[in-house]
């Protein structure tokens, strides 16, 4: 019985295997944990086994993403073939089958990696969040030359980002659905008891679980159309950079996220967010170092940090991992709406670029609504740091006069 358990065709849901017809594009979109990845890794296996395929892509948000995921994961293709699985070999950043057929891994966040290389087959995953989306995607189109039908898959969660909207309107795209529930068999009875019983019924759930693809809120400070609008590759040289931090309550599994974003503002008085190094679970130490890692990382000038939630122990923890670094503690005063319109208000009038897409931290601001509940603690960083940069704490009003 051991070819049974390897037949992947008599396992696998209806959503998992590739549709027929003359598509070029397979998008499975699905919610956390609902197979995505197995279908797109059998998919691979099995174009690579029967010799359908010999040059592919693999391509990730990064390589660390390629290798834990799509390699090396518990569903990535190390995982299957029996005496079959390829061999991975680390310093070349490839696969190799024992019938000859190569997958090479490539990182998203470097789209000039992709120009060159060419290949019959590709394996995309997480398009959705990828940082640099259009042009890593643009280079592997011009890749994907080889063969009679050179073919992709796509495997992600939805965002309602261009590319995937592009994607979901082409007619040579075949689609695939799949909701967590879906793969129920196979996750922990904690992760739905934890993460479902939290998301459940939200808008966040019916993209993160349900896998429908979910616009802006209308009532949100913040729209996708906005962002987009002034997104750019690169930032040009800045005069300051901060590292603002919204630290949790508590640590631990079920602790909020700790908010840690980095932005920061060009002579011309216009500011720039650099990256989103948010992260939930974490113990105070652990925050603390990442917050001082990305302050290192961008050579920052300044941390801002919340100190609502612990006070001087704020203070304390990051002068225990960075004794030197300016640090400015920050305490909210006013209701959230009245710190977050403002910012909004700068996005709205040009003064704001993300560099890339910073997919988690965009998906909270189009989706706060600030009578709602409590803030996303992405947002929250975000706006503590476009704070510090841009506008008077205390009247919320412009503080560069450039503006």
């Amino acid at each position: 019985m051991a070819w049974l358990l390897d037949e992947w065709s008599v396992w696998a849901r209806d959503d998992q295997i590739a549709p027929p017809g003359e598509w070029t594009t397979w998008l499975v979109l699905g919610g956390r944990g609902a197979g995505k990845t197995r279908a797109g890794a059998e998919w691979i296996r099995g174009l690579a086994e029967r010799g359908e395929a010999g040059r592919i892509a693999l391509v990730g948000e990064t390589f660390g993403d390629v290798r834990e995921v799509m390699i090396d994961g518990a569903s990535g293709l190390c995982a299957l073939g029996g005496t079959n699985r390829p061999r991975f070999e680390a310093s070349r950043k490839r696969l190799l089958w024992p019938n000859g057929a190569v997958a090479q891994a490539f990182s998203a966040s470097e789209p000039e990696s992709l120009r060159g290389p060419q290949f019959d087959a590709a394996w995309a995953d997480e398009l959705g969040k990828w940082r640099h989306a259009e042009t890593a995607w643009d280079m592997l189109q011009f890749g994907l030359r080889l063969g009679t039908r050179p073919r992709q898959v796509v495997t992600t969660t939805p965002r309602p980002v261009p590319i995937l909207k592009r994607l979901l309107a082409d007619e040579t795209t075949a689609v695939t659905r799949a909701s967590t529930y879906a793969n129920r068999a196979n996750l922990a009875d904690a992760f739905f008891r934890s993460v479902i019983s939290r998301y459940e019924g939200t808008r966040l759930g019916r993209q993160e679980l349900d896998a429908e693809l979910i616009e802006d809120n209308p009532d949100a400070l913040w729209s996708r159309e906005t962002i987009d609008n002034a997104r750019v590759r690169a930032a040009p040289e800045l005069v300051r950079i901060v590292v603002a931090v919204d630290p949790p309550a508590t640590s631990g599994p079920q602790a909020d996220e700790c908010g840690i974003v980095v932005a920061g503002i060009a002579d011309d008085g216009r500011a720039y967010v650099l990256d989103d190094r948010s992260m939930g679970g974490l113990t105070p130490l652990t925050w603390a170092s990442r917050a001082a890692k990305a302050f290192r990382d961008h050579e920052a000038d300044r941390i801002v940090a919340e100190s609502n939630q612990g006070g001087e122990m704020v203070s304390t923890i990051m002068r225990q991992v960075m004794p030197t670094a300016p640090l400015r503690l920050v305490r909210a005063t006013r209701g959230k709406r009245l710190r977050a319109e403002p910012v909004a208000a700068l996005y709205e009038r040009g003064f704001v670029s993300h560099v890339g897409a910073l997919a988690r931290l965009e998906d909270q601001m189009c989706d706060f609504v600030p009578s709602m509940g409590k803030s996303p603690d992405r947002v929250d960083a975000l706006v503590w740091a476009l704070t510090d940069l841009m506008l008077d704490a205390e009247a919320g009003a412009p503080k560069v006069r450039r503006l």
